[in-house]
């Protein structure tokens, strides 16, 4: 099979080894990175409005190369959510582009002013945001990350380098080679260099590149927490990760339980091979026996799985031969599954749910549903996740439903970005100063 550079050239990866490839890559991006500085924000914008109108009319030259990534998902024993995430069809890649034009379309984040003093001397200061620099972004499966991740780089000056997993190869070159084309259309100063994409799916590649420190700035890894946790272990540049998305959701005694339902099912079933799907489910004792069969009936009927505590177990197990029960292990409660799989608790109040969150969530989103606002509060202040809900499902953690437009990743770091990453949490700053003369005593 050919290997093709971001441009769409052919690569003779014998004439260079892997470590040649990846320092041509990352010097690259860090001269683009200082080219992408001189755009304005009128020019980059035309960029990325061509490259949205550039998706569609693209749609089924990238739909064709999704389908042999669909093929290949299928052959390796993909699970259906997972082939799920690969899949892209007209309304996805009209998501992408709707994304593009929502960053096009949301304020510069580059130049503005953060903070701004005037000292005793007369000397001015300001703190102004600046781009990263470059940032490799290493992601699997998801295709549309390769639009998301490009764009939002882009539109805050970062030069990006872009690492899929081989299961998207043809969907992830075809999608950045349809952006670049359009850029360079549409910019006459569009840094040949802004967008590239890994051409190898070699796993040496990666702690290669990320040890180029006086090249590249950042490393942000999407995807299951192996992959996450092999690119932490062995980069030298930061990484801005989260490990995994154990969601929940705590139905509270004071629960409206119609809406409750709505919420879990939403939360579980929507969409459950993504970080903001809900793994477990509380349920206040008090409400457990009224709540929890026709919960369970509903799930049921979504195919989904329910690893039961002794007590969830005992009230449903006499009810329906059609539920798929287990019990619950201690490493369930921990466990992301990215399918049709939900752990069920009952749990002794607010208090209790709120301590097993804290305990086996992963800080990544939960929810109460409650019409009690003390518990609410309470639940609120003490989940330590980095985004909690009151009434509403785990699956707005995404930077599009924040108003961000696409995003580059969700962070459970507390240090630097946290939840959804978007323009802002792409730059950093600096420090002006503007004296007239002064020296220091």
């Amino acid at each position: 099979m050919p290997i093709f550079d971001f441009q769409g050239n052919s690569v003779n990866l014998t004439s260079m080894n892997l470590t040649e490839q990846m320092t041509r890559l990352a010097k690259q991006a860090k001269a683009a990175s200082r080219e992408l500085a001189k755009l304005t924000t009128a020019e980059k914008n035309a960029c990325l409005l061509a490259m949205a109108t550039a998706l569609e009319q693209n749609a089924d030259a990238i739909k064709s190369a999704n389908a042999l990534d669909m093929e290949f998902g299928a052959s390796h024993g993909l699970s259906s959510a997972m082939l799920d995430r690969l899949k892209l069809d007209d309304k996805r890649i009209s998501g992408m582009a709707k994304g593009l034009r929502e960053v096009a379309a949301l304020p510069d984040p580059v130049g503005r002013i953060l903070d701004e003093r005037l000292r005793p001397n007369g000397l001015k200061l300001q703190k102004i945001s600046t781009p990263i620099g470059v940032v490799v972004i290493i992601y699997e499966s998801r295709p549309n990350v390769t639009a998301d991740a490009a764009s939002l780089c882009f539109k805050s000056g970062n030069a990006t380098i872009l690492r899929g997993g081989k299961e998207a190869l043809n969907s992830n070159q075809i999608i950045a080679r349809v952006m670049i084309d359009a850029g360079k259309a549409a910019c006459q100063g569009f840094p040949e260099h802004a967008i590239q994409v890994v051409p190898t799916p070699d796993r040496e590649a990666i702690p290669i590149l990320l040890s180029l420190t006086q090249y590249v700035d950042l490393c942000m890894p999407r995807g299951g927490e192996s992959l996450i946790r092999a690119v932490a272990d062995c980069s030298k540049v930061p990484v801005i990760k989260h490990y995994k998305g154990v969601c929940h959701v705590f139905v509270d005694a004071d629960a409206d339980l119609k809406m409750a339902e709505e919420i879990v099912l939403n939360a579980k079933v929507q969409r459950p091979g993504v970080c903001n799907a809900a793994e477990t489910l509380l349920v206040d004792q008090a409400v457990a026996e009224k709540f929890l069969p026709p919960m369970a009936q509903r799930l049921a009927d979504k195919k989904v799985e329910l690893r039961c505590d002794a007590v969830a177990f005992s009230q449903l197990s006499t009810l329906n031969p059609q539920l798929r029960l287990k019990s619950a292990t201690e490493q369930d409660y921990f466990t992301e599954y990215n399918d049709y799989i939900l752990n069920v608790r009952v749990v002794e109040g607010v208090r209790a749910a709120i301590d097993h969150i804290n305990f086996y969530g992963s800080a990544h989103s939960d929810s109460i549903v409650t019409k009690n606002e003390t518990h609410a509060q309470q639940f609120l202040a003490e989940v330590d996740s980095a985004a909690v809900y009151w009434n509403a499902s785990t699956r707005f953690t995404d930077g599009g439903e924040f108003g961000m437009g696409a995003e580059i990743g969700i962070s459970t770091d507390k240090i630097g970005a946290r939840g959804p990453m978007g323009l802002d949490e792409l730059t950093s700053y600096k420090w002006l100063g503007i004296g007239t003369g002064q020296i220091r005593a």
